[in-house]
């Protein structure tokens, strides 16, 4: 729902800000008081196309900014979308919209602080708000979403074939794309075995093994760097053995103090410790020595080894810039090349064995589509006659309405099947039913929509409805109706409504006072929300107009109290 809208260098709105409740909210004012600028901002903010004239004179550009909130368990289309986009949901389920516009032309979109596209606000606005009055945010007028209203109101039989319907859909098209990938055209085909031959061969020849260019790696490193490794064994095994005659080395030193200590250790355990300690450390210092002559003996620089070692590991590199970040990554490339190798190279077989189960996948949606039309034909006759009765209460008893379902298997299979639905719609016995985007008269066109949201405010899942003067050359009892359907109406929506019936804002929850006031020679537009004796003065202004009559005043309380 729309919990507040802001507006500022509009028209002749300056600044105001409008706080919104849930259920029936009425905006009532004279003519020219700028109820129609409010419609206009929030189209704005929904995405609709602005002029440069719709900025306030004198002000360079004009803002409006709506913060609504959303329900996530039943709006997950609208999460999905916020995501799709970029946009993080808020955890309080809030979306704040914001636009700015220039008179330069410039506009600055923003959906929770992100910027975003003009496309992309009409995109969620559309699953926001409709506006009925202003023709480009009524869903109603968009053909493709009668299918999935029609469908909702058919219930759980219908749903049920839908869902299973859409599961056989995709496994269709996922038959389709293996044909596809099959049954190209001849030379494509023998160019995708040309490459995956070349590929396999390229891999294969290569002999490669996990972990192998690990061990490159390690090698090509101690051949980079055979000489310093041979001095530092070899200096290392000068000073821990000695090769010179001199008792210089580690090992001697060691062994002078083991002959020295031994003489005493018998006096005490502390000397026998000592002793036993540089007996084990001659032990460790002769194995290490053994192990560093070991080593350095067999370091030797083989400059066609390296060569060759810094050759394989170049064309791992080049394989893996083709076929992976890993050797682990190119073996598992080779497998799946070689699967698709052996699949097309079999795909005559395959072809014939693909093809007939897609007849078979076909035949069944069609069986599938036939089931679903009986039930979209079953729901229309019902949604027809709710319609007809609810346009009848709203003194529209000539009028007739249908829901015209085309069924279109020639055209192929779409995620609702093959059948068509539009809303049909002519206002006057004999006149030819029309879509609903052909109605001329806005009056006509909002009664049909209050008609259609009436029958259909249970699975609308739309929060906000706006009507913009429904009440549009209707009497004061056709008046009475519009109210009570929009106060139906406002029990699942968020319902806002600028009228100039006192029948109809008097069963409104809330209730918005728009007027002109002057001030340093400028006309403003206010706004101030209407209690107790300033709301029946209104009531009795749109009965009489300035002159309030007792006639009035008693008709404006009788009103305000059935309200």
């Amino acid at each position: 729902m729309l919990i507040q809208l802001e507006v500022e260098n509009v028209a002749i709105i300056e600044k105001i800000k409008i706080p919104l409740q849930e259920g029936f909210t009425v905006l009532t004012g004279e003519t020219g008081a700028g109820k129609s600028i409010i419609i206009d901002s929030l189209n704005a903010l929904l995405g609709s196309r602005v002029s440069r004239d719709l900025i306030r004179s004198g002000a360079k550009k004009a803002f409006v900014q709506g913060l609504f909130s959303y329900d996530l368990d039943n709006y997950n289309k609208l999460d999905e979308l916020l995501d799709s986009m970029g946009i993080e949901p808020q955890d309080d389920r809030s979306i704040l919209i914001s636009r700015t516009f220039t008179e330069t032309g410039k506009n600055i979109c923003r959906v929770n602080g992100t910027m975003v596209t003009v496309g992309m606000l009409k995109e969620i606005g559309q699953r926001l708000v409709d506006i009925h009055g202003q023709h480009d945010n009524q869903s109603l007028l968009r053909a493709d979403t009668h299918i999935e209203l029609l469908d909702l109101f058919a219930g759980d039989r219908l749903a049920a074939q839908k869902a299973e319907y859409r599961t056989s859909l995709r496994e269709l098209n996922s038959l389709k794309e293996k044909l596809r990938a099959l049954a190209g055209v001849d030379k494509e085909r023998e160019r995708t075995l040309d490459i995956l031959r070349y590929q396999i061969d390229e891999i294969e020849a290569a002999r490669l093994y996990t972990g192998e260019d690990a061990e490159l790696e390690s090698k090509t490193r101690i051949l980079a760097h055979a000489e310093d490794i041979i001095l530092a064994f070899s200096n290392a095994y000068q000073w821990l053995r000695g090769d010179d005659g001199e008792n210089h080395s580690a090992l001697d030193k060691v062994g002078l103090s083991l002959e020295a200590i031994r003489k005493i250790e018998d006096l005490d355990p502390d000397y026998m410790n000592i002793s036993n300690a540089l007996e084990d450390i001659n032990e460790k210092l002769t194995d290490i020595s053994r192990e560093i002559r070991i080593l350095r003996d067999g370091t030797e620089y083989d400059p066609n080894l390296h060569k060759n070692i810094e050759e394989r590991i170049s064309l791992i590199q080049g394989l893996k810039r083709k076929y992976g970040e890993t050797i682990e990554e190119i073996l598992e490339f080779l497998d799946d090349a070689k699967r698709r190798l052996d699949e097309i190279e079999r795909s005559e077989e395959l072809i014939i064995k693909i093809r007939k189960e897609i007849e078979a996948a076909e035949k069944s949606l069609h069986k599938r589509c036939g089931i679903m039309n009986g039930l979209r034909r079953e729901a229309a006759k019902k949604l027809e006659e709710g319609i007809l009765r609810e346009l009848k209460d709203l003194e529209m008893p000539k009028t007739q309405f249908e829901v015209s379902i085309l069924s279109c298997p020639e055209e192929g299979f779409t995620e609702n099947g093959t059948d068509k639905v539009e809303f049909l719609f002519s206002p006057n016995m004999g006149e030819p039913l029309k879509p609903l985007s052909k109605i001329a008269s806005g009056g006509e066109m909002s009664r049909v929509m209050l008609a259609i949201k009436t029958i259909l405010a249970d699975i609308d899942d739309i929060p906000t409805l706006v009507f913009d003067e429904i009440d549009t050359g209707v009497s004061g009892k056709a008046a009475s109706k519009l109210g009570e359907k929009l106060k139906t109406v406002a029990k699942g929506h968020q319902v806002i409504c600028i009228t100039h019936h006192a029948q109809i804002a008097s069963q409104a929850n809330t209730h918005y006072l728009i007027e002109k006031d002057e001030r340093d020679g400028r006309t403003l537009t206010l706004i101030r929300q209407l209690e107790g004796i300033d709301r029946e003065n209104e009531i009795i202004r749109l009965l009489s107009g300035e002159h309030a009559t007792e006639a009035a005043k008693k008709l404006a309380r009788e009103l305000l109290v059935q309200g």
